[in-house]
């Protein structure tokens, strides 16, 4: 009788450590998945950058400093340094004109063509 409960504790015991498992592994998976989505494109960037040069006070510029952001880090986990730095001077100069409203776009249209080149 003892061995028979024993051997359903462990059972119990498995099936909880499975059912564990399984919710991190799907966890892990969905937070992939989600991140993977969240991610923007170089064009999507490149787009919402020279709507900046025209209105760097519009709600897209501030939103891209984030998309940017994301970007960056993904790029310089895959040791792409020249990229790292082309979007992190194109972010530095949307920064500069939409906080900073005395600052000129036309550094925003000056970084862009390093961020074609190198991304």
């Amino acid at each position: 009788m003892f061995k028979t409960i024993n051997k359903v504790s462990q059972i119990l015991k498995s099936l909880e450590v499975m059912k564990y498992l399984t919710f991190l592994l799907l966890k892990f998976l969905l937070f992939n998945f989600v991140m993977a989505e969240t991610i923007p494109t170089k064009s999507k960037i490149l787009k919402n950058a020279s709507h900046c040069t025209k209105d760097s006070q519009a709600q897209v510029c501030k939103e891209l400093v984030f998309e940017i952001e994301k970007l960056q880090l993904l790029v310089f986990d895959q040791n792409r340094f020249k990229c790292q730095s082309s979007l992190l001077g194109l972010q530095s100069a949307i920064i500069e004109a939409h906080f900073l409203k005395n600052i000129s776009n036309e550094r925003i249209s000056f970084t862009i063509p390093y961020v074609i080149k190198n991304c």
